[in-house]
């Protein structure tokens, strides 16, 4: 036994040297930048280096296929159906016209009339445009992570080899240096917080809660080694106003957070998301409401209103969906946070799902099994657009003004502005959406009576 003793504390030795060598690392490459939000680049080398190997890979899987003449599966970017943007009362008379030789104004009803919504719901069965809002995207090209491209077979030894040197990168190197920053982040988080919580109302306590909001979100966006663009920065969210932007994935919060300063808004939450509320709320003004409070509308509401009514306050933080979207697409916006009168900051985000899916599919993974999938990705990588502030027209109502802040962030995020919404991923279609179709059609009929009449 005393033989092995100089071997252990050679190993001893060793271990701490590491331990330290890799603690200076982390605290000079990443917690001191994260601190004075800098970057010494390296994400960005990073970046254009995984390219490169993306872009081998896939030349290498297409030569592979078309030597063994295997047909590589393409997804259908645009959807498999081409639709084109016609009314009902315009297609139901492209459909009399083609079928019946009786005048297109006819009041009655006509049995050929029956295929234009037969072909809608066949279309819908086929290409559900709501539905694949909520399964990750299928990409063309592989990232060596098997669970983006369900095609990729055995094509050579090179690539299996470079595969496995991924999957060692990604689960013995990456993922716990990103466990150990974003521990870090929580604590210093918490700490931070509470600490500042205690100090007196004043400008020395603003200042002092914002840097150390700002520092622990960086260090947790350093955690999914986050490589984030910020354009038109002169547009970001101002005091007194309402942050709203489409939402993808629970870390829109810290991809926004790291580069501006809000008051959250949330349910209260138990165990650790608890431990954090609780100490950001003694540094910060953030809105945290009961579970028995959420579904009063009323209630949020006016807490909200009180909040923006403060021009002293931080701009909140809403993302109006209410769920998260697979960056396809943004879809209904609920009216609530559009009826207080405040100005709307709208903010555009957009992942480039190449080196990482950012979409949280919650009906499918608890937040823990999101997280791993997350870290063990290759990094995460988006673009964020501060759009110009918005105000309610006189004439708009709630509805229509939270339908043109939508509009304006699909616009900008390139991507596909639909009306449906996201609460369709848990429930049914509503009977007002299937009366709305019953009423248009009803409304062609009746009125062509009017008209008949009045001739």
């Amino acid at each position: 036994m005393f033989l092995l003793l100089p071997f252990d504390s050679l190993v001893v030795n060793l271990l701490g040297i590491s331990i330290t060598v890799l603690f200076t690392l982390l605290l000079v490459f990443i917690i001191v930048p994260a601190i004075f939000g800098v970057s010494f680049g390296i994400r960005k080398v990073y970046m254009k280096t995984l390219l490169k190997i993306f872009q081998w890979a896939t030349l290498r899987i297409e030569r592979g296929a078309k030597e063994k003449n295997h047909p590589l599966y393409k997804p259908y970017v645009n959807g498999i159906i081409a639709k084109e943007p016609t009314s009902l009362e315009e297609e139901i008379k492209e459909i009399r016209r083609s079928g019946s030789g009786k005048a297109l104004d006819t009041p009655e009803f006509e049995l050929s009339d029956i295929f234009y919504f037969c072909r809608k719901g066949i279309e819908t069965i086929m290409d559900d445009e709501v539905t694949k809002r909520f399964s990750a995207e299928e990409l063309e090209s592989w990232n060596l992570l098997s669970r983006t491209n369900y095609n990729f077979q055995y094509i050579s030894l090179r690539l299996t080899v470079l595969w496995g040197l991924g999957v060692l990168i990604r689960y013995c190197f990456l993922l716990p240096l990103r466990i150990a920053l974003a521990f870090t982040g929580i604590s210093l988080l918490v700490t931070g917080t509470t600490v500042v919580g205690y100090l007196p109302s004043g400008r020395c306590k603003d200042f002092l809660s914002k840097h150390v909001h700002l520092m622990c979100y960086r260090i947790c966006v350093r955690a999914l080694t986050a490589i984030i663009t910020y354009h038109d920065r002169e547009n970001r969210p101002r005091n007194g106003g309402i942050c709203v932007a489409n939402h993808t994935s629970p870390i829109d919060v810290i991809i926004l957070a790291s580069d501006g300063y809000y008051a959250m808004v949330g349910q209260i939450h138990g165990g650790l998301m608890g431990v954090i509320q609780r100490a950001m709320v003694k540094a910060c003004p953030h809105v945290w409401f009961e579970r028995s409070e959420v579904k009063d509308r009323h209630l949020v509401a006016r807490r909200l209103t009180e909040h923006v009514q403060d021009k002293s306050k931080l701009p909140i933080l809403i993302f109006p969906e209410g769920t998260c979207i697979n960056n396809t697409s943004v879809m209904m916006f609920k009216k609530g946070s559009f009826e207080i009168g405040a100005t709307v900051y709208p903010v555009a985000i957009k992942y480039d799902p190449q080196f990482g899916d950012a979409f949280w599919n919650s009906s499918k993974y608890g937040m823990v099994t999101y997280l791993l999938r997350m870290m063990t990705s290759w990094a995460i990588v988006c673009s964020v657009w501060y759009l110009p502030p918005m105000t309610r027209q006189p004439e708009e109502d709630a509805v229509q003004f939270a339908n043109r802040v939508k509009s304006a962030i699909a616009r900008q995020g390139g991507l596909v502005d639909l009306l449906w919404d996201g609460g369709l991923k848990r429930e049914k279609v509503k009977d007002a959406f299937k009366e709305e179709q019953q009423k248009l059609y009803s409304k062609m009929i009746v009125g062509s009576h009017e008209d008949r009449s009045r001739s």
